[in-house]
Parts: structure tokens; C-alpha cells; sequence
């Protein structure tokens, strides 16, 4: 018998919307590169406002209006009772797919975006992108190379005791230690092509959305990446 099996499969990447105030513009955006559709509780409402049918809901549906659970008829929904995991996190581990792009969870609440910030470098699931206004996160493999404009904005920031090397940044990071209550990579800047490894996992990596496919190239592969 096959054990933990994923609520959710997709051979394609997946856009996870939260209730955590998304944008029309990054769900299109998201959708255009990872077609299924989840919404994390709440995140339901804002699809069916914007007349989308996520192909399943997963939460503990403290948040989900009883007029979308009727409205959106073809849906999954999948009930998690438990208290001790956010929305974000049970939908994580219940999604099987190439890759993870996520919007609507760190816009309304500072408490609900560390929460989301500690669960992403905690690398649960598939590689998962958070996509916002300004800019996209995720976190760091133990090695990884992107290619950057010179002059793109990078900021590490490390969700525990990080060391490790780099190549291509403004400010290297060689013979640092960085820790969420000392020394943070914020704005760096890229002069090209960047290569990053780390001795250890919990940092985070932030860049301007329009470094999304470069990053997911670097991430997953161009392979399952549409438009590579």
C-alpha cells in the first residue's frame, strides 16, 4: 500500500493562492507558467471572485465561505483538522509536483509572513516560489547558479546560522556568518551571473519578479518549465 500519497499530483507545476490578499495579476502570472490550480482555504474565495475553479482546497477551513464550498462544484476539498501546521504548510506537503509558485500569503499579516517565511526554509515539499508584489522568495538549495543582469537587487536572508561562498555578487559572501540576529545578506546586488553554495540549509533567497524564470530554470529544470 502506497503511504502518504499527495492529495494533490500534478505532472505540471502548481499555483497555490492563499487568502493572505492575492493579485488577479500574479494568479495569471503563476497560472501562465504552473497551470493547476490549489487554493489554501481562504485563497477559495478569491478564486471564485475571479471566477476560477482551483482543482482542490486545502485547510482547515476556518476561513472558506460556505458559499464557494457550494459554488465550486467540481472542487476537492480536503479537510485538515489539525492545529499544529498553518494552511500553507498542510498544503505543501500535501501537493506532488515539479514546482510550487505561491501567492497571497505574506501581504496582510507580519505574524502569517514569518510564519510562511520559516515553513519555506524548512524546504518542505516541492521546491516552492513565493511570488508578491515586489518580489518573488524561496529557499536556497545547498548549491545553485541563476542567471542575473548585472545590477539586479539579490538579498539573502538567513532563517538560521548560515556560512557559505559566492560568485557574481556586488558584496561576496565568502568567510561570513550570517544569522537572523547578526549579519543579513539584504541588497546585494548581482554583477552577472550568480553562483551560490551553502554549507548548511535555512537561507532564504529574495529578487525582483523578473528574475521568476530564472530562477525556476535554476530550481527544476527547463524541462518542465514552459517557455524555457
Amino acid at each position: 500500500m502506497v503511504k502518504n500519497r499527495p492529495n494533490v499530483q500534478s505532472s505540471r507545476g502548481v499555483t497555490l493562492v492563499g487568502g493572505g490578499a492575492p493579485t488577479a495579476e500574479n494568479v495569471q502570472i503563476a497560472m501562465s507558467i504552473a497551470p493547476t490550480l490549489v487554493a489554501a482555504d481562504g485563497g477559495a474565495n478569491f478564486c471564485l471572485r475571479q471566477n476560477l475553479s482551483p482543482k482542490a482546497v486545502i485547510g482547515d477551513f476556518d476561513s472558506l465561505e460556505d458559499s464557494t464550498r457550494d459554488a465550486l462544484h467540481e472542487t476537492e476539498f480536503h479537510h485538515v483538522a489539525e492545529q499544529d501546521s498553518t494552511d500553507f504548510e498542510k498544503c505543501l506537503t500535501r501537493i506532488g509536483a515539479p514546482f510550487i509558485l505561491a501567492t497571497g500569503f505574506a501581504a496582510r499579516r507580519w505574524d502569517h509572513a514569518l510564519t510562511v517565511m520559516s515553513v519555506l526554509a524548512r524546504r518542505i515539499g516541492p521546491p516552492t516560489i513565493l511570488l508578491g508584489l515586489y518580489d518573488i522568495a524561496f529557499a536556497a538549495p545547498p548549491s545553485i547558479a541563476l542567471d542575473l543582469p548585472r545590477g539586479m537587487r539579490i538579498s539573502l536572508f538567513p532563517m538560521s546560522r548560515i556560512t557559505g561562498r559566492s560568485s557574481g555578487l556586488e558584496w561576496p559572501i565568502d568567510n561570513l556568518i550570517l544569522e537572523p540576529d547578526g549579519f543579513v545578506g539584504s541588497s546585494n546586488r548581482a554583477k552577472g551571473p550568480v553562483t551560490l553554495e551553502f554549507d548548511a540549509p535555512g537561507c532564504l533567497i529574495l529578487t525582483p519578479p523578473a528574475a521568476l524564470h530564472s530562477v525556476l530554470q535554476s530550481l527544476v529544470g527547463s524541462d518542465v518549465v514552459p517557455g524555457q
